[in-house]
């Protein structure tokens, strides 16, 4: 299973993330639907891929990484990469909304649907909550239903080139119709579980869910 990795010390970014959750930064009080803007409130358009993280990069490579699935399932799974890639591949272009406020259209990723993980594990029935590890010691959490939405996949590839390192390769979450940080990079484990267990941001001032359509930045939101 994997391994329970200790979080680093804070750094400059983190301690102002929290700042900004205090302050309530960046809301603009607006609430839209996907279907009728794009772009959720706050946001701006950016090509480029900007990189955030707790002050560690992680250096896995596909030969050694490994994927724990655990919990309230009825399969565990231990996957090294080959065993992963077996698995049904699908293919999604989605849209990226970071929470500092950036959005970037169009991103091509290629990977294991969340939905065909849930077909292999067979969560149990009281499984209602899936947090995910990775191997900088962050963790997230999700309701199982927006880990299981249409187009959330595990990617290891983005515009048909290995995932790079920096964004989360070998493996990393895609939940694009939630605030990217709920998209864990380099993805280390899966837990199922009954009862909810908030991850590294949500227990530091960061809304539960992360709907940027609602502008869910932060807990008082």
């Amino acid at each position: 299973m994997a391994d329970e990795n200790e979080p680093p010390p804070e750094s400059k970014l983190t301690r102002s993330k929290q700042r900004w959750a205090r302050e309530g930064k960046f809301l603009t009080g607006k609430v839209a639907r996907p279907e009728e803007s794009r772009l959720p409130p706050g946001q701006h358009l950016t090509k480029d891929w900007p990189t955030l993280d707790l002050g560690l990069t992680p250096n896995i490579s596909r030969e050694h990484w490994r994927l724990d699935v655990y919990g309230a399932v009825e399969a565990t799974l231990f996957w090294d990469f080959s065993e992963f890639t077996a698995q049904p591949q699908s293919r999604f272009l989605s849209d990226i909304h970071c929470v500092t406020t950036w959005s970037r259209y169009d991103n091509q990723w290629e990977g294991l649907a969340t939905r065909d993980l849930l077909d292999a594990c067979r969560p149990r029935e009281e499984a209602r909550f899936v947090v995910l590890h990775c191997h900088d010691g962050y963790t997230t959490n999700l309701a199982l239903e927006d880990f299981a939405a249409e187009d959330a996949l595990l990617a290891h590839s983005w515009s048909g080139t290995p995932l790079e390192q920096e964004h989360g390769g070998p493996v990393r979450l895609v939940v694009p119709h939630l605030y990217f940080w709920k998209s864990a990079k380099w993805l280390q484990g899966i837990e199922f579980l009954a009862e909810d267990k908030p991850g590294y941001w949500e227990v530091r001032g960061y809304h539960n869910r992360g709907d940027p359509w609602a502008e869910q930045r932060y807990s008082s939101d």
